[in-house]
C-alpha cells in the first residue's frame, strides 16, 4: 500500500474511532404536551394517565390517589418493589412525602411514547464518571407501564436490586 493510503487510512480508523467513543449528551424535551399529543385519542389517553400518575403519586406522594390511576392487581417488575397497588403505596409511602403537586412532570423526560396498551417515559439520567469521578455522563433511564381498562397494570424498568 503507497504510504499516502497507509495515512489516510490510519487517520480514517482514528476518526472513526473518535467519533464512536463520543457521546452527545442526553437532552430532556422542555415541551411535555408536545410529547403527550397524539393524534390517535387513545393513545394520547393513555400518556396523559401515566403522565399525571406520575406527576399526582409518584412525584408528588400522594398514595391516597394511586387507586385512581392504578389496577389493584397491578404487576411491579421492578425487583425492589412488591407487587400490588397495596405494596406500591406501603413502599413509596415510606419514600416520598406528599408534597404540592406540580402543572409539569419535575424528572427530565426526553419522549413518550405510546403503543397499543403500552406508554414509555424515556428519562435523562446523570451519572458520575467511574473513571473520573470529577466528571458527571448523561444517559437513558427507562419506564414502561401497560394500560388496562384505563389504569396501570403493569410496569418495567431498568432498576436494579438494592
Amino acid at each position: 500500500m503507497k504510504p499516502v493510503l497507509v495515512r489516510l487510512a490510519f487517520l480514517f480508523a482514528a476518526a472513526l474511532s473518535t467519533a464512536a467513543s463520543a457521546q452527545l449528551a442526553v437532552v430532556a424535551q422542555p415541551n411535555h404536551e408536545l410529547l403527550l399529543a397524539s393524534s390517535d385519542a387513545h393513545l394520547a389517553a393513555n400518556k396523559r394517565l401515566v403522565y399525571d400518575f406520575w406527576r399526582e403519586v409518584f412525584e408528588g406522594g400522594h398514595m391516597e390517589l394511586a387507586d385512581k390511576y392504578m389496577a389493584e392487581s397491578y404487576i411491579q417488575h421492578n425487583p425492589n418493589v412488591a407487587t400490588g397497588r397495596a405494596a406500591f403505596i406501603e413502599a413509596f409511602s415510606k419514600r416520598v412525602k406528599p408534597q404540592a403537586i406540580e402543572a409539569k412532570v419535575k424528572a427530565p423526560i426526553v419522549a413518550i411514547v405510546a403503543e397499543g396498551d403500552l406508554v414509555v417515559f424515556g428519562f435523562v439520567r446523570e451519572g458520575t464518571d467511574p473513571k473520573d469521578v470529577a466528571k458527571k455522563y448523561t444517559t437513558t433511564w427507562f419506564d414502561m407501564f401497560r394500560i388496562e381498562s384505563g389504569k396501570i397494570a403493569e410496569h418495567w424498568d431498568s432498576a436494579p436490586k438494592f
